[in-house]
């Protein structure tokens, strides 16, 4: 139970720690008996008090004037209470509160008890009010007391304590308890009252079961408390108890008590249906016998939750069954298992609570044949009677006016009926589910919408060309962490070179994933534009400190934005990899015998600091290679080591000759816990390498325009032929004679005259012609006039490829343009 429980309940332990003065009196109001309570109290001894009239002791004179009408009062209705001022022994006021209840004794005698408790505390009868909360209290004074004598035999007793120990006065006067109700409660209560009249200390508190004998009536608490009285000469007289009946702050306290620990065990994670069945099982066996969770369908998936209480068209909406608990091994009860659709009739009780949205008591179930329920809903009727269902609660579960479901409570075993506390006990317990049920929705919503955003902007036919196969993995983060912004990207580039993209947006969530998409957007632009890893990611700095200005704009978010990559380039001619990396971890490359290693590459900043430069390494890579990236998810965990993790993926990769499928399953299945705190991704590329003979280069010397181009064209020809692409020699050689003349033209300022010309012909997927020269200076697409007599070259390329494009390398340029090959070559 939680701090909170326990202090909104007034154990019924307390109830008599305040009880104060305890003194008999005859018809006459003169003192007969008189506590030690009563002593310390006001300080007067029983052989001062004893056989003097009770007023004396009241201090005011409006008091004494109300003092001989105390009898009179409470002998009209058995009972008295008020406030007075009695006076201490040593001459100073106390403020007290009264209570006097009528005394009946053998030969119709009367005599009167009266309690006087000090103001500051309230009196019991108040402080048991107050606790159990039950309205007839105030007028009903639920104070019992007994009146014994030196011999524990029962002398007087009020009306009230019949009703609360079960025994009848007749049957108690004259007689010890364990004479009047056998039994081992009786035995333990008189041992105690043995100790009270020897010692003359007060017992108080002492809890009890009722009735006496057991199993006479229903089943009450009770608390008592134990004083002696005195006579004049300072003897015990007998023993006074009294009782209070604590039932009903027993059930406050157990209701309670399932509140404190329904609050500790349900919506304990963002998952609906745990939630659901969180509130099924805290109801059972605390307060139901069996009880099922209903909830919308719409809910499960992440949609909206339904309309304000029923579909606006009339229709039942589909229910799910999400919860279910039992005290019956399996829920015999139950005639939908958990995660089943539910049939709801659109006459029974449960399409009432749907569309009205207020719950259904029902204390005495009848489902016989013929009735009612029997009618409406035959199934669950049958049910019914078969299982002993007698008692029924249905209470919609609903949260910000939206109705999510309904929660059924049913008693069986249990042969008490369900009363109006414990329907407001279950709505309060629903209420309190429908909070976390609410917070479940709508993190399942926000996280189902951030997987379908990431989803649509991560590739899914990822193509490696005849630069590699590929093969990824990506998963998404746990309920609890959210989904994250890690991406991957396997993108063709000309030459059949690829690119290899693998980034970590920080944070996590749809902002996260918005942001992931922006930047593989970014990326795809750059790397279109053929820039060096370290240049693109340069670039993609920029981007993502330009994406932070205009979050920092937005007054709505404060959000800094940040994200890590590494970005790679493959060329299948050369077998040579360029690689740079911003802040990422760094790739792992796999030999073709299953040496794993990680290539020592500057880390460089994350992505959005700016201020360094990145820096890149080429690596030459044998055939059937694998290069491995991916991102710290797969490496790092809140209880693992950096380290630890490498060197466990390190293990894992080091298979040679595995597929690259099995490849990934194998390393992603060496994680520590299968539902990841981080978003984790991989990217494996087992990289080939172009066969010499489809590979043609030749060099030129800028010497001779038209000697050059003649000759280059009649290469040209001749590869063609070899490779069996005749029908593709003229536009070839067109394409050829506009690039070489550009490179001749407007390279020839910058060129060494030696070998400064370039051509290479490349035959795989498609057919790319590569002219490079060593300018640097990027050629433009010109609509030239028609009095121009230059300026249509590569208007003329653009007609006859597919695509041409250009990119810088070390040592100028390079202009490249592709045709389609015939399906089959």
């Amino acid at each position: 139970m939680d701090r909170s429980t326990e202090t909104a309940i007034p154990t019924a332990q307390t109830t008599f720690e305040a009880t104060g003065a305890i003194a008999l009196l005859d018809a006459d109001g003169v003192v007969v008996g008189w506590s030690q309570t009563a002593h310390r109290l006001v300080g007067y001894s029983a052989g001062e008090v004893v056989g003097h009239p009770a007023s004396h002791l009241l201090m005011s004179t409006e008091d004494k004037a109300k003092a001989p009408g105390v009898t009179e009062e409470g002998g009209a209705h058995g009972r008295w209470s008020g406030s007075a001022r009695l006076r201490h022994r040593d001459g100073h006021g106390i403020d007290v509160r009264l209570a006097v209840s009528s005394l009946s004794g053998q030969g119709e005698r009367r005599q009167w008890v009266v309690s006087a408790t000090d103001t500051t505390t309230p009196p019991p009868w108040e402080a048991a009010a107050s606790v159990a909360a039950t309205p007839h209290l105030p007028g009903n004074l639920p104070v019992g007391v007994v009146i014994r004598d030196d011999q524990l035999r029962c002398t007087w007793v009020n009306d009230s304590q019949g009703a609360k120990d079960g025994i009848p006065a007749r049957q108690r006067l004259g007689r010890t308890l364990t004479e009047a109700a056998p039994g081992a409660e009786s035995e333990m209560l008189e041992a105690l009252m043995c100790q009270v009249l020897a010692s003359g200390i007060p017992r108080v508190n002492v809890q009890c079961r009722g009735p006496f004998p057991p199993g006479t009536g229903e089943a009450s608490s009770l608390v008592a408390s134990f004083f002696r009285l005195d006579d004049v000469q300072g003897r015990a007289l007998g023993v006074c108890t009294v009782i209070v009946d604590a039932t009903d702050t027993r059930r406050a306290r157990e209701r309670l008590a399932i509140l404190g620990e329904a609050s500790k065990r349900i919506g304990t994670t963002l998952d609906v249906m745990r939630t659901a069945q969180e509130l099924a099982d805290a109801a059972v066996p605390l307060l139901a016998d069996y009880t099922a969770v209903d909830l919308a369908q719409s809910l499960l998936h992440g949609e909206e939750p339904l309309a304000r209480l029923g579909a606006p068209d009339g229709r039942i909406p589909v229910f799910r069954r999400s919860g279910l608990a039992s005290v019956r091994p399996g829920a015999p009860e139950s005639l939908f298992a958990r995660g089943e659709p539910v049939s709801v009739p659109p006459t029974s009780p449960f399409t009432r609570v749907i569309r009205s949205g207020t719950s259904h008591f029902e204390p005495m179930l009848d489902a016989s044949p013929g009735t009612l329920l029997d009618q409406q809903d035959a199934a669950r009727a049958a049910a019914a009677r078969e299982h002993t269902m007698h008692s029924l609660m249905v209470v919609p579960v609903h949260a910000r006016g939206t109705l999510m479901g309904t929660a059924v409570f049913v008693r069986t075993e249990n042969p008490l009926p369900f009363e109006k506390d414990d329907l407001l006990l279950a709505e309060e317990l629903v209420s309190r589910a429908a909070l976390s049920l609410d917070n479940a929705c709508r993190y399942t919503r926000e996280r189902s919408a951030a997987l379908t955003l990431q989803r649509h902007l991560l590739p899914h036919h990822a193509s490696g060309g005849p630069a590699a196969d590929v093969a990824w993995r990506y998963l998404p983060a746990d309920s609890h962490h959210g989904v994250g912004g890690d991406w991957f990207d396997v993108i063709p580039l000309s030459g059949a070179r690829i690119a290899l993209v693998v980034g970590d947006v920080i944070g996590h969530g749809i902002h996260a994933a918005a942001t992931m998409g922006r930047l593989r957007t970014a990326v795809h632009t750059l790397a279109s534009m053929d820039m060096p890893p370290e240049e693109l990611l340069a670039h993609l700095d920029e981007q993502v400190i330009r994406m932070g200005r205009e979050e920092a704009d937005r007054e709505d978010t404060a959000a800094t934005i940040g994200a890590t990559c590494l970005y790679a380039v493959y060329d299948p001619a050369t077998q040579q990899c360029t690689m740079a990396r911003a802040g990422h971890p760094p790739a792992a490359i796999i030999d073709p015998d299953g040496a794993v290693t990680f290539p020592e590459l500057p880390a460089g900043l994350p992505l959005g600091l700016g201020g360094v430069p990145f820096e890149s390494v080429t690596l030459k890579l044998p055939e059937n290679s694998v290069l491995a990236l991916y991102t710290d998810g797969l490496i790092e965990t809140r209880n693992l080591d950096i380290d630890v993790g490498m060197n466990r993926l390190a293990a894992a990769l080091a298979r040679p000759g595995l597929p690259l499928e099995e490849l990934c399953s194998a390393a992603v299945d060496t994680l520590p816990a299968r539902t990841p705190e981080d978003d984790i991704t991989l990217l494996l590329a087992r990289t080939r390498a172009l066969d010499p003979t489809q590979v043609a280069s030749w060099q030129f010397q800028a010497q001779d325009e038209k000697a050059v181009v003649s000759h280059a064209r009649t290469l040209v020809a001749r590869q063609l032929s070899q490779w069996g692409l005749e029908h593709l020699v003229e536009s070839t050689q067109l394409i050829v004679s506009e690039l070489v003349t550009n490179a001749i033209l407007h390279g020839s300022n910058q060129c060494d005259r030696q070998g400064a010309i370039g051509l290479r012909l490349l035959r795989h997927e498609v057919l790319t012609c590569e002219v490079s020269d060593t300018s640097d200076c990027h050629p433009r697409l010109r609509h030239p006039r028609t009095t121009e007599e230059s300026g249509r070259g590569l208007f003329l390329v653009t007609q006859l490829s597919d695509r041409w494009g250009t990119r810088l390398t070390p040592d100028g340029k390079l202009i490249w343009a592709e045709q389609r090959l015939p399906p089959g070559r």
